[in-house]
């Protein structure tokens, strides 16, 4: 049986669609509040629950909503050196208070979060003891595309936990680093083309260009969900 997920900053679905390709998940429901990126996740997405609020999800009855994992990559902007540099509690970045709500809220086994490598000085400990206070140990790195085999570098910090039970305490760590490690050369692609840009000033694909910048990488996603595929078969 698949693992369910649910996907809070859902973008385009770079989290559902890495870990859909490992064959041993199924995305049941969607968070995302830009219109252009929802349309995008209905076409491919066209049986699923979706919602267009983190700040109001889950709406009742809960029991619908509840899923085996649940991925997403909060706001940026406050975090990112590209940013405001505010850090976690800014605007936007703030958000994660709300991703930390739905985790308390709906309880799921694993949890796996993205955001800038800069969140380490910009607010890492603050994810990692809401994760801990809720219930989760986790395991972390930054990842860049280039090492998946992308042109561009685009380092991202990876957080994936799992619920601090008794039967999945032991090694845990340990198990899933050595998994990813073996898959890290399974999941990368060939090479990709380079970008197509406009040079007659007039703006084109901006919606498209916008998620695709803000999208995770999809290769990385499915190394992670392969290393919690393999958990499972362990236990």
């Amino acid at each position: 049986m698949k693992l369910t997920v649910g996907s809070l900053f859902a973008g385009i679905g770079g989290f559902d669609l890495g870990l859909e390709r490992t064959g041993g998940f199924k995305t049941v429901w969607q968070v995302e509040i830009d219109p252009y990126a929802r349309r995008v996740l209905e076409k491919q997405w066209p049986n699923v629950l979706r919602w267009d609020d983190v700040r109001t999800f889950p709406p009742k009855p809960i029991k619908q909503w509840k899923c085996d994992v649940i991925c997403g990559g909060f706001p940026c902007q406050d975090i990112s050196d590209a940013g405001k540099r505010q850090g976690i509690d800014g605007e936007r970045s703030g958000l994660w208070s709300e991703f930390a709500r739905v985790l308390r809220v709906l309880r799921p086994r694993y949890v796996i979060v993205e955001n800038s490598a800069a969140i380490v000085g910009r607010g890492l400990g603050r994810v990692l003891g809401d994760l801990s206070e809720i219930g989760f140990d986790a395991e972390w790195s930054v990842v860049s595309a280039c090492s998946m085999g992308a042109l561009h570098r685009r380092e991202r910090m990876l957080i994936v936990a799992h619920a601090n039970v008794k039967q999945s305490r032991q090694c845990w760590g340990k198990r899933f680093a050595e998994i990813c490690n073996k898959e890290w050369n399974l999941c990368k692609w060939p090479g990709e083309s380079e970008p197509v840009r406009m040079v007659d000033g007039v703006p084109n694909r901006l919606d498209r260009n916008h998620c695709l910048g803000n999208a995770i990488i999809p290769q990385i996603v499915q190394m992670i969900g392969n290393g919690i595929l393999a958990i499972e078969n362990v236990k």
